[in-house]
Order: structure tokens, then C-alpha cells, then sequence
């Protein structure tokens, strides 16, 4: 279920050449990313809270956490229901790109292909020192497995200033545009482009690219 407040609807538009529903590849992609935005509606608000977060997948649960203080505490407290919008791998395609043969390159439309997942579901917020110091424990072991550190619970006070937040994943929209609308000549001209530009992101778009 998507969150929902004053009419709000989080879902991303997708074509149905850019839906991605093979779990294997969603999840993948929001192990590489590892970055989102956590968005609640909470309950009349004008605007949803969004807070950018580092996450980490543990089976069916995104673990995060955030400042006691943060307003997406009280949102959650209001509604849970919450949404996780990850995008990534992200690169600008030129015009001309697109043309190949005797193809007119000014014809062609500019475009970006990137990834993006939006997962749903009902995020609890942990409050008690021993359930964020495991939440953290899980972090960190997926974050930093080399890192040698204290106990989470050691940190005392400063492990009471903050919240552990489990989002369950209970409806996943995921959304490839990486060229699903054009035949494979032309995803294969562009994605031979992505290769000689190598520019941030470029590799990681090629690979999508060969995954349509």
C-alpha cells in the first residue's frame, strides 16, 4: 500500500517497457545504491516529511535510522505507512544518439535513462536502546564489515538520541528506462555511446541497457 495524505499518491508513473518485476534485479539494485529518501505523509499535512537516509535490506525489512528529532518520527507516529524512493545509475542520452544508418541525428530526442525503486509498506520506529543497538549492529556489519568498533549499546546517551526505523516491504514499483521503447540496433548504438563517454554513471546505464 502507498502512503497516503491529503490525496497524496507517492507512485511513480512507469511504461510498461520500463517495469521491472524480478525481484532478483529490484534488490540488487538497492544493495549497489544504499541511498534514498524516506517520504511519510503522516496525517494532515500539507506536504509529506522526506528525509534522506542510508539503508540497508535485511530480507524483507529496510533498516534505517534518523534523530529522535527528526519530523518523520511524528509522521510515522500519525500514519506508518511510508515510502523508500531510491533512483540511480542515472546518465543523460543526446539526440543524436539515437540515430544510426542514414538516420537524421537532429531528429532525435534527448533523453536520461536511469533506475529507480519505490518501496512501500508500514515502518515501525524502534525507541528502546537495546532494539536500535541491534538495528545498528546490522548496519554496520553490511556498511563497514572490516570496521572495528565498540558496541552500539556502549554509546549510552547518544544511542538514546536517536531512532531505529524497520520499513517492511510490502509493495515494491520498480522502473528501468533504459531504452525498452527502441529495437535492439538502436539500444546497442547507444549503449556502445555510454561506453566511450564513461562519465559518471555511464557503465552502470550500459549494463541496464543490456539487461532490456
Amino acid at each position: 500500500m502507498c502512503a497516503a495524505g491529503r490525496g497524496y499518491d507517492f507512485h511513480m508513473f512507469v511504461h510498461p517497457h520500463d517495469r521491472v518485476d524480478d525481484e532478483a534485479r529490484w534488490r540488487a539494485f538497492l544493495l549497489a545504491q544504499g541511498f534514498g529518501h524516506l517520504a511519510a505523509a503522516g496525517a494532515d499535512r500539507q506536504y509529506p516529511v522526506v528525509v534522506p537516509t542510508q539503508f540497508v535490506v535485511d530480507g524483507n525489512v529496510i533498516l534505517m535510522h534518523v534523530l529522535g528529532a527528526n519530523p518523520v518520527v511524528k509522521a510515522l507516529a500519525e500514519n506508518p505507512h511510508a515510502v523508500l524512493s531510491v533512483a540511480g545509475d542515472w546518465a543523460f542520452i543526446p539526440g543524436a544518439w539515437k540515430a544510426i544508418g542514414d538516420e537524421d541525428p537532429r531528429w532525435g530526442i534527448p533523453t536520461t535513462y536511469y533506475g529507480a525503486v519505490q518501496v512501500m509498506g508500514a515502518c515501525t520506529v524502534d525507541a528502546e536502546p537495546n532494539a536500535i543497538a541491534a538495528l545498528l549492529r546490522t548496519q554496520v556489519a553490511a556498511l563497514d564489515p572490516n570496521g572495528d568498533y565498540v558496541d552500539p549499546i556502549e554509546h549510552g546517551a547518544k544511542l538514546r538520541r536517536i531512532r531505529g526505523l524497520r520499513l517492511e516491504i510490502e509493495d515494491v514499483r520498480a522502473k528501468f528506462k533504459y531504452g525498452g521503447n527502441v529495437d535492439q540496433e538502436h539500444r546497442d548504438a547507444i549503449g556502445e555511446r555510454l561506453v566511450q563517454r564513461d562519465g559518471p554513471g555511464d557503465l552502470a546505464a550500459r549494463g541496464h541497457v543490456r539487461e532490456v
